[in-house]
């Protein structure tokens, strides 16, 4: 299939059909998926611009697709869509790595709006790709793989770089430990207490006050994220 395609994931022919019709009349070219374990199938197959994930369906359901996505590092644009509108709900689909999130009802001119948006920014970010990584204050040098505050290095280990850059990427984004585990090190056994460590190392480096972090925070009940606003 062709890399301008767009996958849609839905246990109801119906919604398929109406967005496969949607997308049509936009030139925009779909291919679509019953359930969790055909899209997976799929996407091992081929690559596609984006995927439309529905998150309750037969199999596997939207999250667990997402989830598998991130952990083979497979970084295509995800927007969920859910028939809950619940805050929760969205928090952790964002945290799984989701790019966009709509709740059903929706009207399909948002939906192809967010669509492109989402492409668009891909599409941007795919092609601006350098040797560094660079937000809020932090740089990481990938060629070296040194990272530094503000042109100060900081003396991160290896794990301690390759967590910190996957948050960098992903800056906002809610992360359990046993997401942390599985998109970092593509380990699907959770050692909390190493986590914890992991998290206490790097902010005794980035923050000021380590019990009271900027950047680095905990988000009760949930995990971590690396916020770059304040």
């Amino acid at each position: 299939m062709a890399m301008d395609e767009i996958l849609l994931v839905d246990d109801e022919a119906p919604i398929r059909l109406a967005l496969k019709t949607a997308f049509r009349k936009e030139a925009m070219k779909t291919a679509e998926a019953a359930d969790g374990e055909e899209a997976i199938s799929m996407l091992q197959r081929d690559k596609y611009q984006l995927v439309i994930l529905d998150i309750m369906m037969p199999k596997k359901g939207g999250y667990e697709v997402l989830q598998w996505m991130r952990s083979i590092g497979d970084n295509t644009p995800v927007l969920m869509l859910s028939g809950k509108d619940d805050e929760m709900n969205q928090v952790l689909g964002l945290g799984f790595g989701a790019d966009g999130y709509l709740t059903k009802p929706f009207h399909i001119s948002v939906l192809i709006q967010t669509a492109r948006a989402l492409i668009r920014r891909s599409q941007v970010y795919s092609h601006s790709i350098s040797q560094e990584l660079i937000a809020g204050p932090f740089r990481v040098d990938l060629r070296k793989m040194e990272c530094f505050m503000s042109d100060e290095m900081l003396n991160f280990t290896g794990r301690e770089l390759n967590l910190f850059r996957f948050l960098l990427d992903n800056p906002g984004q809610v992360f359990s430990k046993e997401q942390l585990y599985r998109q970092v090190w593509n380990d699907a056994v959770v050692d909390d207490n190493t986590i914890t460590v992991y998290i206490k190392r790097i902010r005794s480096k980035i923050e000021k006050d380590p019990k009271k972090p900027v950047y680095l925070k905990t988000v009760r009940g949930i995990g971590y994220r690396l916020d770059l606003d304040d």
